[in-house]
């Protein structure tokens, strides 16, 4: 409309258009719902906070891959929130965006679904019983979560179930490509590159004209996996994700150094087993499914003889792809998740750090899950996506949630690990089987010293034995002064094992061991590690051990910031088989430890210095 058409159209109906709104002459202006910004935080704004009028609809993405053998390219089922002013007043807003396969349900049943553990190390057992998926859910809903946290902030929440699962079609491949290019197709469509259908097979398009094309990506375990997925694949309009205890490698969730080893809480699980547990997709196309992807791919590829790291683990390992990503990632996790391991998050933050990319990590004390507080995401999203200049960018490195502390009030350092921290060196004196010395000086002619195999001890019970043949266990003087620990410590062990196979596992503990009442998840345990001694040379290529001889075994147990305090002894613990993670071999291997070619390294803030300070020394 130029100005004197504009000029005729006043004069003609009294109507004044300012700012694209119409409005009648003498009427005050009609306001538009927008997004409000305080303190660099999207704010709850009413407008938006109307669920009875959100828009809520279904549609389905097409991606760039046939997984499922029909012949026709895989459509992922989306489903979007958003406020109804999207609709109405021509409002964009950005994303954000959550995938996850868990959520048309999961796979019912008991032991029978897990791989039998009680067998010796290389011995070939059948596998577990395969169920099927009762696909629950309809549509339009896949999931409510997020909805309520951030539509009301002025965000669009979007939802999609992964390939395989639930109306998605496709095959579930735990880590395998199609699940990184199926997120990526969603926000391509988000952002106008691609087509998006009103049914699975249908001909009828949708756009998201609502979208910024701004998007960032959360969710929690699989769910945390996805956003780092699609990361990878350096998808433009991805600007930021919030993983929060992401399996990063699923041979570092399903192996250890070597060693076939479960993930805490799930003994006999692997990757075959997930993959039925997930697998909710269509009835139909489940056989061919299972028969290329389970019964194929990952029967040859696992491999629970050796449990060596090869290409099927390597394609499943996140870290070979990021070159790409440019997402900015703010990573969560629990220093005491022994599910989804500490370390996940560590080494993709440490790769994303030494990339330039913007990042920033939070470790709580506690297990699985657990997001930042909504302060710190509603920080990152809003700069990420809003673009709102709040100067997170600038904000700390590293938010720690200390051992006593509420899960939303994190104490901020320069970067994890504490640049403060350095490494300590901890060698072993004589003790078995109560318990020798752990001291900074070493002490040689130590000798040797040996355990006896027997997975029906728990790790806890070894620990708080005041004696056991089942494992060699050696601390610290009493501390007068707190250590905070603040990195990943390493172990090397000088080993000889009675058999060519045996299980190694070393906790490091605070003693002694605390069963009152209330006691916390950092009161005992501080951090553990597992390794195949067969792997001692190479973790692609094992070899049975010679009965009798010596082998240096080195490995990083998980990492951790943790505060030892005073009155309390640091425990190195190191024995066989643990009955929580690892395969059971009947009882009596003999582990012999050369203490004078064993030693710990332990990353402490304040160093040498401040370790022997809290010993007094």
């Amino acid at each position: 409309m130029n100005s004197s058409a504009r000029l005729r159209y006043i004069v003609l109906t009294g109507t004044l258009l300012i700012s694209g709104v119409f409005l009648s002459l003498g009427q005050q202006p009609i306001t538009k719902a927008v997004p409000v910004f305080k303190d660099g935080q999207a704010q709850v704004v009413e407008a938006f906070n109307t669920p009875k009028k959100w828009i809520r609809h279904d549609l389905f993405v097409e991606t760039t891959f046939d997984t499922d053998g029909d012949g026709k390219l895989d459509r992922m089922h989306v489903a979007v929130t958003r406020p109804y002013q999207t609709e109405t007043e021509g409002l964009k807003l950005p994303i954000i965006y959550v995938s996850s396969p868990y959520f048309a349900g999961v796979a019912e049943g008991g032991k029978e679904l897990f791989w039998n553990v009680q067998h010796e190390l290389g011995e070939q057992v059948e596998g577990p019983i395969h169920p099927e998926v009762k696909r629950v859910g309809e549509r339009p809903i896949i999931s409510n979560s997020h909805i309520s946290k951030w539509v009301p902030r002025g965000y669009i929440v979007v939802h999609s179930s992964s390939p395989g699962t639930g109306l998605s079609q496709g095959a579930p491949t735990l880590g395998g490509d199609n699940e990184s290019l199926a997120p990526k197709a969603v926000i391509d469509w988000l952002c106008g590159r691609v087509k998006g259908y009103t049914e699975p097979y249908g001909n009828e398009t949708v756009e998201a004209f609502w979208s910024t094309g701004k998007v960032g990506m959360t969710g929690t375990s699989y769910n945390g996996t996805i956003p780092l997925a699609a990361a990878t694949t350096g998808v433009e309009g991805l600007e930021a994700i919030i993983p929060i205890a992401p399996n990063t490698s699923y041979y570092h969730y399903y192996r250890s150094n070597g060693l076939v080893r479960s993930p805490g809480g799930y003994l006999g699980e692997d990757i075959d087993v997930l993959y039925d547990f997930i697998h909710s997709g269509d009835e139909s196309k489940r056989p061919h499914n299972n028969a290329k992807i389970r019964d194929t791919e990952m029967k040859n590829g696992m491999d629970r003889i050796t449990g060596d790291y090869n290409d099927f683990w390597e394609d499943r390992d996140y870290i070979h792809d990021m070159k790409p990503m440019k997402a900015a990632l703010l990573m969560s996790h629990g220093f005491n998740d022994w599910n989804v391991m500490p370390e996940h998050s560590y080494r993709i933050y440490k790769r994303a750090k030494e990339m330039g990319l913007p990042t920033q990590i939070y470790y709580h004390q506690f297990g699985h899950g657990g997001p930042p507080p909504i302060k710190m995401m509603n920080r990152w999203f809003t700069h990420y996506l809003h673009g709102i200049d709040n100067g997170v960018e600038n904000d700390a490195k590293a938010w720690i949630v200390r051992e006593y502390d509420k899960m939303d009030e994190p104490t901020p350092y320069k970067d994890y690990p504490n640049p403060e921290a350095s490494n300590v060196t901890l060698y072993l004196t004589m003790g078995a089987h109560k318990a020798g010395g752990l001291r900074t000086s070493k002490v040689k002619k130590q000798g040797k010293e040996t355990l006896i195999d027997d997975y029906s001890f728990s790790g806890k019970d070894l620990a708080k034995a005041e004696s056991s043949k089942h494992r060699l266990l050696y601390v610290t003087p009493k501390l007068t002064n707190d250590i905070h620990i603040s990195g990943t410590p390493k172990i090397t062990v000088k080993l000889a094992s009675s058999k060519p196979a045996a299980n190694l596992s070393v906790w490091l503990v605070s003693l002694p061991w605390n069963e009152q009442e209330g006691t916390r998840m950092t009161d005992n345990i501080i951090t553990r590690g597992w390794a195949d001694p067969q792997n001692h040379k190479s973790l692609t290529k094992s070899k049975p051990l010679k009965p009798g001889k010596f082998y240096e075994v080195s490995f990083d147990l998980m990492p951790d910031d943790q505060i030892i305090k005073a009155g309390q002894q640091i425990g190195l613990m190191v024995f066989s088989s643990d009955k929580e993670f690892t395969l059971h071999p009947k009882p009596g291997t003999a582990l012999t430890v050369d203490l004078d070619g064993t030693h710990l390294t332990l990353p402490v803030v304040g160093g040498v210095d401040s370790f022997n300070g809290a010993l007094g020394n």
